[in-house]
């Protein structure tokens, strides 16, 4: 497994981030914010540049993630759509950068979420977002197809507010696209928020589809509506990490796992927050070669 972090949960200053990973050991950096812009906006002279101070700090990029379609109503929008095909422009940039750092992942999110997709016994006509799925799934063809035409994977996030909430649904879109190209981003602690188990459930069904992985911790008040983030290892994904390590161990996953440094202490910074689940994280997880 090879360990790294989200650089912008350190700092936004791509140097600084990669003198902090050096510091702890880590040599694999995902790349969502650098500087002031969001990956996927940079000029190819800064790409150079991303290029130059990852290879000085003996550092491989792994992913690059900007949020390639988040937010888009699967309702609403469709695939001749300006919104969307500015998604798409987005997410060409960003397999372009890809190439340019050498990785083959990019990731993308997964619209907004519509609650209830499925249902029967009366539930398809009263709760179901009746043709949301087929709508999404619609909407995901063209970039997969890019996908495939480039020779690069998606990896699509289980994230907060999406239609991939859960193991399932993100093994439910790859099976149904049927795509080699396009494999699962599981963040295991966002899909706490829909009571997800995910070990041994969501592990189970998506062993085999799992292209890239988020670590954090966090305590999850679903009838409150309120996420708090918490050190790994104090919070509600904690009692799932050591076994998920195991099996990913014992399954030989040899992708990447990221911390995604989300997590700031009372009074301090995210480079803080960074900093104290560290040892945590190396533990479960292995020594980052």
């Amino acid at each position: 497994m090879k360990l790294g972090v989200i650089t912008d949960g350190i700092s936004r200053d791509f140097s600084h981030a990669l003198e902090v990973m050096a510091e702890v050991g880590l040599r694999h950096a995902e790349l969502q914010f650098v500087w002031d812009q969001e990956v996927g906006d940079h000029s190819d002279e800064q790409i150079r540049q991303i290029k130059t101070l990852a290879e000085e700090h003996d550092v491989e990029i792994s992913c690059i993630s900007r949020h390639n379609f988040a937010g888009l109503s699967v309702m609403d929008v469709g695939p001749e759509d300006e919104v969307f095909r500015a998604h798409m422009r987005g997410l060409g940039r960003c397999i372009d950068t890809a190439k340019a750092l050498g990785t083959d992942l990019v990731r993308i999110m997964s619209g907004r979420k519509e609650m209830i997709l499925f249902g029967h016994n009366g539930a398809e006509v009263w709760n179901v977002s009746n043709g949301a799925w087929d709508r999404f799934l619609k909407l995901m063809e063209e970039p997969v197809r890019l996908a495939e035409e480039k020779g690069i994977t998606l990896v699509v996030e289980t994230g907060n507010n999406s239609m991939v909430t859960s193991g399932f649904l993100g093994r439910k879109l790859i099976d149904d696209l049927g795509s080699r190209h396009l494999k699962l981003l599981w963040d295991i602690p966002n899909t706490l928020y829909c009571a997800d188990t995910p070990y041994p459930d969501a592990y189970e069904q998506i062993k085999d589809h799992i292209g890239h992985i988020h670590v954090k911790d966090v305590k999850v008040n679903i009838p409150h509506a309120t996420l708090g983030i918490c050190p790994l290892g104090d919070g509600d994904a904690a009692p799932y990490l050591a076994d998920i390590a195991a099996a990913l161990r014992r399954d030989g996953y040899r992708g990447h796992i990221s911390y995604e440094s989300v997590y700031r202490p009372d009074g301090g910074t995210f480079e803080d927050g960074f900093r104290a689940c560290m040892p945590a994280f190396k533990a479960l997880f292995g020594d980052g070669s």
